[in-house]
C-alpha cells in the first residue's frame, strides 16, 4: 500500500473519528471498493483498530488509530507555513498606493489575518510573512499572532524566483505551506498533517489564461501550460515535504543566479524541473472555495461594501472632485508604479449619476510618492500650471491639491512619449521649450541648481546617510569652481521646465504636450537643454546637435502650435531666442556642458537622498556623477576655469 493513501486515510480519520468509508473514498479520490481494500490494509498493518464490525445492518465502520498509527501521521505533521506578502499589486490601485494588497478586508477580515487564523485552527503557528512593498503595514502582526517577518530586497525589481531564494531557509527542513497574502479561502482547507507535496487547483470554465495542470491517473502533475478551455488550472496555495524541497531549492538558486530569469516565476522554475524532482500532485478544491481577486471590479462583485467605500483615500478624492459615487469610477488600471509618483487611470462611468461633463471620459491620477514633499513644493508647481495653461502646451486639468500634490488630468488616448532618437521628433520638442522660455512668463521662484545641491545634502545628512563617492569632497570644491563660471556670465532667467527628459514630451491629436512641471522654476535657459541630454544618456558630442536643433527650431514646429508667441521677435526665436542670444556654438556648448555637469551631480545627490529612503536606482546614480566629473575634465582642459 502507497504511503500517500495511507496518510490521507489517517488523516481523515484523527481529523473526524466518525468519517464513513464514502468520506474516505471522498478524500483518496477512488472507488468505495478500493477504499475499503486500502482501509483493510491499514488495519493489516497495525496503523487502525476495528471499533464496530456491523456492515450487516447498514451501520458505519468505525475505526480508531492506534500509537503506530499516530506516530506514522506524526512524520507528516506540518510545521511551518510561509506567506508571500512582498509584491506591489498593480492591478489593485490605487488601493494598494496606501494598504498592501493582503492586508485589504474582505467582509470585514483581512485577506491575510484569515489565512492566519485558519493556519492556526489546525496548529500551524510557525508562520514566516515575506515583506517588501509598504513592509511597516505588516509589524503589527508579530505582536498580534506571533508571526516573523523577512525583507525581500528585490521586490520591486524581480519576480517571485528571487522571492523563493529570499525565503531558503524558511523552507529548508520544514514541511510548509506556501500561501499568498491576498487569496481568500472560504473554507479552512490546511491541515495538521498532509501527504505529500501539492500545488491548489481550481476548474476553469471555458476559456483561461491560467497555468493549465496534466496528470498522470494518479494526480501527479507531469506538465503546465498557460492557457486552455475547461481546465483544472494552478490556484492557490502549495504544500512542499521537506523532502520536496531538499530537491527543489538547488534549482531555485540556479535559476536565480542564471542571466534572464529577473522576471521568472518560481513555478516557471517548476514547470521546467518536474521530471527531475519528486511527485507534487494536484489537490483539486470545489468551485468557489479559493478567490484570487484581479482587481477593484472583482472585489466589488464579492463584497458589496468595495461598491462605494472602498476606503482608499484616492478613490475618495475622485469621488469628491467629480461628485459622483464610487461606483462610479471603473476601468481602473496602474499606469506608473515608481518610487516618484504613482499613477493611475480610470474612467468615468457615463450615467446619469455622474455630471455630464465627465461621463464616458478618462482621467490620470497621480500621487505623490514617499519623499516628494521635501524635494519638491507643491505650491510652486500649482503656480506653474496656472502660468503655462495659457500656453496650451501642457495637459487638461481637472484637479490640482497644492497641500499634497494630487493631482487629476485628462487622459489623452493615443498619446505617446517623444522619440529623442528621431531627429525630427526631437527638433519639435526643442520647439516646444523654446516657446516656452520665449513666453515672457515670469515665477515667483527660481530653480538654482547651487541651492538644490545644498539642500540635498542637507537632507542626507537628516536621513541619517552618508554620501557614498570616495571623492567626493574634492568633487564639490570642483563644483564651487563651475558655479563660480556660470555665474560670470550674467545669464539671463526664463520659465525652464527641468525635468526635460523625454517622456515628460507627449504627442496627442491635439500637438505635443509638456507634462510633470514638478522642477520646473526660472532659470537659465541652456539647463532645459543640458537635462534633455543627461536624462538620454546623451554624449557631448552629440549635445553639440541638441544645440543646433533647438538654435535653427522655429516654434511653429511644435505640432499643432502657433508661431507667434509674446515675449520675443520672430528673428529672436529663428536665431536661438532668448536661450542662445549672443552666445556664439563654443560659448552656448560650455554653458550646456557645464549644466550637464552640475545637473549630473545635483541628480546624484537625489539619488543618494532616496536610496537613504530604502529606493533602488540601479547604475543610474553612477552616470550621473560621471556627467560632473566628465564636465570638469572638458570646462579644465578648454579653458574655461
Amino acid at each position: 500500500m502507497l504511503e500517500r493513501e495511507t496518510t490521507i486515510i489517517l488523516r481523515t480519520l484523527y481529523e473526524r473519528a466518525e468519517s464513513t468509508q464514502r468520506d474516505l473514498a471522498g478524500a483518496l479520490g477512488v472507488s468505495l471498493g478500493k477504499t475499503n481494500q486500502l482501509l483493510q490494509e491499514t488495519v493489516n498493518q497495525g496503523l487502525l483498530r476495528k471499533l464496530s464490525h456491523d456492515e450487516g445492518r447498514g451501520r458505519n465502520v468505525l475505526y480508531e488509530l492506534t500509537d503506530a498509527g499516530q506516530q506514522h501521521l506524526e512524520a507528516h505533521r506540518v510545521d511551518a507555513a510561509l506567506v508571500l506578502a512582498s509584491g506591489f499589486g498593480s492591478r489593485f490601485v490605487p488601493l494598494t498606493y496606501e494598504t498592501p494588497k493582503g492586508l485589504l478586508e474582505v467582509f470585514g477580515e483581512r485577506m491575510i489575518e484569515r489565512q492566519i487564523r485558519q493556519l492556526h485552527e489546525v496548529g500551524i503557528t510557525d508562520i514566516t510573512i515575506m515583506v517588501g512593498y509598504l513592509k511597516e503595514k505588516f509589524e503589527y502582526l508579530i505582536d498580534k499572532y506571533q508571526v516573523k517577518l523577512i525583507y525581500n530586497p528585490e521586490y520591486a525589481t524581480k519576480n517571485t524566483l528571487a522571492t523563493m531564494h529570499h525565503a531558503a531557509s524558511v523552507l529548508r527542513g520544514h514541511n510548509c505551506y506556501i500561501l499568498s497574502s491576498d487569496n481568500w479561502m472560504r473554507e479552512n482547507m490546511y491541515h495538521r498533517y498532509e501527504a505529500d507535496a501539492w500545488y491548489a487547483a481550481s476548474f476553469m470554465k471555458g476559456e483561461t489564461r491560467e497555468w493549465a495542470i496534466e496528470t498522470a491517473r494518479n494526480g501527479v502533475i507531469r506538465d503546465v501550460r498557460v492557457g486552455g478551455c475547461d481546465q483544472w488550472c494552478m490556484y492557490g496555495p502549495v504544500y512542499f515535504t521537506k523532502e520536496f524541497s531538499e530537491q527543489f531549492l538547488p534549482f531555485i538558486e540556479s535559476y536565480y543566479r542564471m542571466p534572464g530569469t529577473e522576471q521568472f516565476y518560481w513555478e516557471d522554475v517548476l514547470i521546467r524541473n518536474l521530471k527531475l524532482l519528486p511527485p507534487i500532485y494536484i489537490n483539486k478544491q470545489p468551485e468557489g472555495e479559493i478567490y484570487e481577486f484581479e482587481n477593484l471590479e472583482e472585489l466589488r462583485q464579492f463584497d458589496e461594501k468595495y461598491v462605494n467605500h472602498s476606503g482608499s483615500e484616492a478613490m475618495q478624492l475622485v469621488s469628491r472632485v467629480f461628485g459622483i459615487p464610487e461606483s462610479c469610477i471603473v476601468h481602473i488600471r496602474c499606469l506608473k508604479a515608481g518610487m516618484t509618483n504613482k499613477s493611475w487611470y480610470f474612467s468615468v462611468l457615463d450615467t446619469p449619476e455622474a455630471p455630464a461633463e465627465y461621463r464616458g471620459k478618462d482621467y490620470i491620477c497621480r500621487i505623490p510618492g514617499p519623499g516628494t514633499e521635501k524635494l519638491i513644493d507643491r505650491f510652486h508647481e500649482g503656480e506653474v500650471y496656472q502660468a503655462v495653461t495659457q500656453l496650451g502646451i501642457t495637459e487638461e486639468l481637472v484637479y490640482f491639491n497644492p497641500e499634497n500634490g494630487y493631482k487629476i488630468s485628462r487622459y489623452y488616448h493615443g498619446a505617446r512619449n517623444a522619440d529623442y532618437g528621431n531627429p525630427v521628433e526631437l527638433r519639435q520638442c526643442m520647439a516646444l521649450l523654446k516657446r516656452l522660455h520665449n513666453s515672457g512668463i515670469v515665477l515667483k521662484h527660481d530653480f538654482d541648481l547651487h541651492e538644490e545641491m545644498l539642500r540635498y545634502e542637507t537632507y542626507i545628512r537628516e536621513a541619517g546617510a552618508v554620501i557614498p563617492f570616495e571623492d567626493y569632497p574634492e568633487v564639490r570644491l570642483h563644483a564651487e569652481e563651475v558655479f563660480r563660471f556660470v555665474a560670470a556670465q550674467q545669464r539671463p532667467k526664463t520659465i525652464a521646465h527641468i525635468d526635460s527628459v523625454k517622456d515628460n514630451f507627449i504627442f496627442t491629436d491635439e500637438g505635443l504636450k509638456m507634462i510633470d512641471w514638478e522642477y520646473c522654476g526660472m532659470a537659465d535657459p541652456l539647463t532645459d537643454l543640458a537635462m534633455a541630454a543627461i536624462y538620454s544618456y546623451m554624449s557631448f558630442e552629440e549635445t553639440k546637435q541638441l544645440i543646433e536643433l533647438y538654435r535653427t527650431a522655429l516654434i511653429g514646429e511644435a505640432p499643432s502650435l502657433s508661431e507667434t508667441t509674446t515675449g520675443a521677435s520672430g528673428d529672436d526665436v529663428a536665431d536661438g531666442g532668448i536661450a542662445l542670444q549672443g552666445l556664439d556654438d563654443e560659448e552656448a556648448y560650455a554653458l550646456v556642458v557645464a549644466y550637464m555637469g552640475l545637473g549630473g551631480l545635483l541628480w546624484a545627490l537625489w539619488c543618494v537622498y532616496k536610496m537613504a529612503l530604502g529606493e533602488s536606482f540601479g547604475d543610474y546614480t553612477l552616470r550621473m556623477y560621471r556627467y560632473f566629473k566628465d564636465s570638469y575634465k572638458f570646462l579644465r582642459n578648454s579653458g574655461k576655469i
